[in-house]
């Protein structure tokens, strides 16, 4: 299975959470990803979204279809993630379209084995895969990539 993690990108500040959008950067950032993710898309690449405006708009520069899933927004914890993506058992691939702190939490229990406060970047894409090798379980980085690194 490969898991995709991608942090939204950029956005304005604001009082309501769930209601905030993109900034200019981040809207830029959001595009070059989502080239970037179509031109290198695992087969069989299913998406889901947090249903904050931010993730959403982020998720749209895809033109790709997602769905939302309520469990996975800003508050989410871990094993929501892991619920929602399946991960490490589910067919083909999962992009995650969410939220500092848990989509860090998330890379790091799956790469050190304990959840710690790893950092992803605002629009960042880190690219996870599981495999078997001599009989045992592996989570192997494929790639982190920075929106920075596209500008």
């Amino acid at each position: 299975m490969d898991l995709l993690l991608w942090r939204h990108a950029e956005a304005e500040d604001g009082e309501d959470d769930l209601k905030r959008r993109l900034t200019a950067r981040g809207e830029k950032q959001a595009r070059l990803m989502a080239a970037w993710i179509r031109d290198h898309q695992p087969k069989d690449l299913r998406i889901i979204c947090s249903p904050a405006i931010r993730t959403q708009q982020t998720a749209e520069a895809l033109k790709l279809p997602f769905e939302t899933q309520r469990k996975i927004g800003p508050d989410a914890c871990v094993s929501e993630l892991i619920a929602a993506s399946g991960w490490p058992g589910a067919a083909g691939a999962v992009l995650i379209v969410g939220h500092q702190p848990s989509l860090g939490r998330m890379a790091s229990l799956l790469l050190a084995g304990h959840e710690a406060e790893w950092t992803i970047k605002k629009g960042a894409l880190w690219w996870l895969s599981n495999r078997v090798r001599r009989g045992e379980t592996q989570t192997v980085l494929r790639a982190v990539i920075p929106a920075e690194l596209l500008e």
